[in-house]
């Protein structure tokens, strides 16, 4: 089958279009999944150039992706909740990585149906940027409803699911973004008029100079800005979850990512200077009275499904702004190498999968 794999640790330029086997069953709750569709999400760069290169040692040529959205095509034995033929949508396990090909598999219990209103490509956006931003906003020690949220780059792929999760799920009182100044007119376009109720526009203001100090309940840090919005934060009750600064070791360690067969961990000075930095992060936010925390995901299927019925509700709308043919090898490296920079992108970045043979 085809797939997209680095050949060694590489930036986006070094990415190939490569034949490799295709999956088949080996376990008896293995699921195969003809992928339709798969997105990128910064992780997939991130990894693919070797950021996690100390804690761990990949085999080349390495696939890349974690999410997927296609039909099932054989179970095992022991499969109980999904047939052949089934719609689905998928955040692969770090075992099972490699979503930007013609077929994925994986465990059921990272597999659930996808959304019925969503189209293969509109439901491979959700996966990882979707369950990331469920999950963070449930860390919030008490309800959000009538809380002030601010959540940085709402336009970007998690940032966009987290503004219309905190307004429509988590029935957030104030939801508070930045984007660029060409981006403005798209938040109620995109996440749905009353979503966000500020758009500061950062090329032109500080949000530590437009926001109230003590007045945020919550930040999602989706930009790795944590620390410079302490001053912002309601003392004692206000928390800050980070996806984008770093993790303590125990974090990382105990991370979905490390979750392998050879048990990978993570050496003697990755752990002290991870240790250190997030210790930093927790005495600085401490002293303004301020819960941090760093956030990995952790995929499984009960979040999907609760996506999926998000979805198929109209309380969670995808954003895709790029749409390209996985074959089309340019075009892909081109497409990661925006979301490797971090900016400019727009929501999620699908691939498109077409295929010669079922």
């Amino acid at each position: 089958m085809l797939s997209i794999t680095a050949p060694r640790y590489t930036d986006p330029s070094g990415y190939e279009l490569s034949t490799v086997p295709r999956p088949t069953v080996t376990d008896k709750t293995d699921v195969v999944i003809r992928v339709h569709a798969a997105s990128v999400n910064p992780v997939d760069a991130k990894k693919a150039d070797g950021v996690f290169k100390l804690a761990m040692k990949d085999t080349f040529p390495y696939q890349i992706g974690y999410d997927a959205a296609g039909v099932v095509t054989d179970v095992g034995e022991g499969v109980k909740g999904l047939s052949v033929g089934d719609e689905v949508y998928t955040r692969l396990p770090e075992v099972s990585r490699g979503a930007w090909s013609e077929y994925a598999k994986c465990s059921e219990r990272y597999v659930a149906l996808k959304p019925k209103n969503l189209s293969f490509s509109d439901a491979a956006s959700l996966p990882l940027a979707g369950v990331t931003a469920l999950q963070v906003l449930r860390k919030y020690n008490g309800s959000l409803e009538g809380k002030t949220v601010f959540i940085p780059a709402g336009l970007s792929g998690t940032g966009a699911f987290a503004c219309q999760l905190a307004k429509n799920v988590f029935h957030a009182g104030k939801v508070i973004t930045t984007v660029s100044t060409s981006k403005i007119p798209k938040i109620p376009e995109l996440l749905g008029e009353g979503v966000v109720d500020q758009v500061i526009d950062y090329t032109k203001h500080d949000p530590r100079n437009v926001i109230p100090p003590r007045s945020v309940d919550f930040v999602f840090d989706t930009t790795g800005q944590a620390m410079q919005f302490l001053s912002l934060m309601v003392p004692s009750t206000g928390t800050i979850v980070s996806i984008s600064t770093a993790p303590s070791a125990a974090t990382l360690q105990a991370s979905s990512v490390m979750r392998r067969p050879d048990n990978p961990r993570i050496p003697l000075i990755g752990r002290v200077f991870l240790d250190a930095a997030d210790a930093v992060r927790r005495l600085r936010a401490w002293r303004w009275g301020v819960t941090y925390l760093y956030w990995f995901l952790e995929p499984n299927k009960e979040d999907l499904e609760t996506l999926a019925w998000y979805a198929e509700e109209g309380k969670l709308v995808p954003v895709v702004g790029t749409k390209v043919d996985m074959r089309d090898i340019n075009k892909v490296r081109e497409a990661c190498e925006v979301i490797y920079k971090g900016k400019g992108g727009l929501g999620k970045t699908i691939f498109e999968i077409t295929q010669d043979q079922p």
